[in-house]
């Protein structure tokens, strides 16, 4: 497994005491040990405006130079500080960095250890603590960049993917299926969402799911769409603060059930792609459940 990831990650300060803090990623870093690191890159614009539109791109560098001097917010949740541009940027890299390395043959799998996380950011719309859409800039760029014809996203984050299926509704390459509490912020993910090609799959959990509800969702409704769609690359926007012991929110998953997931989603893999399968980092805010959660679930992605 490639691990991708950088330092400068550590320098996005949203605010004090915010929950997407720099400490997501050190615990993580740590508790992953001496597994092999690589640089996650700066994203290109190229790869960055097949999701984001150049307005957008634009006015988020205007409010990059200024948050050289101050904390800017950009919505109620979502703020940029000194060092944010470089997170952001390196961030989206990481995930175009990882499709690049699966793709070339490297290994079969790689996870991105990446923050902020950019499965809420929408085109035109920064959200939920998400600036860059970082794993649709990655399955744009595997689409577009290297040619492939059905590309998957399983989001397994307690909040609704809602920037990613925005993407994947208007792209029928792209195939997005997402588990999520509902109700709960960003207040989509409803099971009559399915996209202009059929390949958008929610499944909505109630407040309080436990991992035998949780996998039996998976089984039922989002592993057989998967199976019917037969992606030739694999994504995972790995969220985990469905994890009990989260702070925002209300499902009672555990450390297990997140090794159950990278094993049945590495069998996806080597069953519809021959392995091939990128991850990355979504949500996740309790420190401790984070350090458990994590190996457990690349441990069971590398068999």
């Amino acid at each position: 497994m490639l691990l991708f990831t950088h330092a400068a990650m550590l320098g996005h300060d949203p605010a004090p005491g915010h929950p997407e803090q720099p400490a997501r990623l050190s615990t993580i870093i740590k508790a992953l040990g001496d597994v092999e690191r690589r640089e996650a890159p700066l994203a290109e614009r190229e790869a960055i405006m097949r999701v984001h539109p150049l307005p957008y791109v634009e006015a988020l560098d205007a409010a990059f130079a200024e948050a050289e001097q101050r904390r800017v917010q950009l919505d109620g949740d979502t703020a940029i500080a000194p060092g944010s541009r470089e997170a952001i940027y390196r961030a989206a890299g990481a995930g175009v960095a990882a499709v690049d390395a699966v793709l070339g043959g490297e290994d079969e799998t790689a996870f991105c250890a990446v923050r902020p996380p950019g499965h809420h950011a929408e085109p035109m719309q920064p959200m939920g603590f998400c600036v860059f859409n970082n794993v649709a800039i990655a399955a744009l760029h595997a689409l577009e960049a290297h040619g492939l014809k059905r590309v998957a996203v399983v989001d397994f984050d307690v909040h609704h993917g809602n920037g990613t299926q925005a993407v994947a509704e208007r792209e029928p390459r792209l195939f997005f299926a997402s588990t999520h509490q509902s109700p709960l912020y960003p207040g989509t993910g409803h099971v009559s969402e399915t996209g202009l090609a059929g390949n958008v799959v929610n499944a909505p959990l109630p407040p309080g799911a436990d991992g035998a509800i949780w996998r039996a969702s998976m089984e039922r409704r989002v592993l057989p769409a998967l199976d019917a769609f037969a992606p030739e690359l694999i994504l995972v926007s790995a969220g985990f603060d469905a994890h009990r012991d989260d702070p925002l929110a209300q499902m009672q998953l555990e450390d297990a059930d997140f090794a159950w997931a990278g094993s049945v989603l590495r069998q996806r893999a080597s069953q519809h792609c021959e392995g091939k399968l990128v991850s990355t980092l979504e949500g996740g805010y309790d420190l401790a459940a984070l350090a458990r959660s994590v190996p457990a679930f690349l441990e069971a992605l590398r068999g």
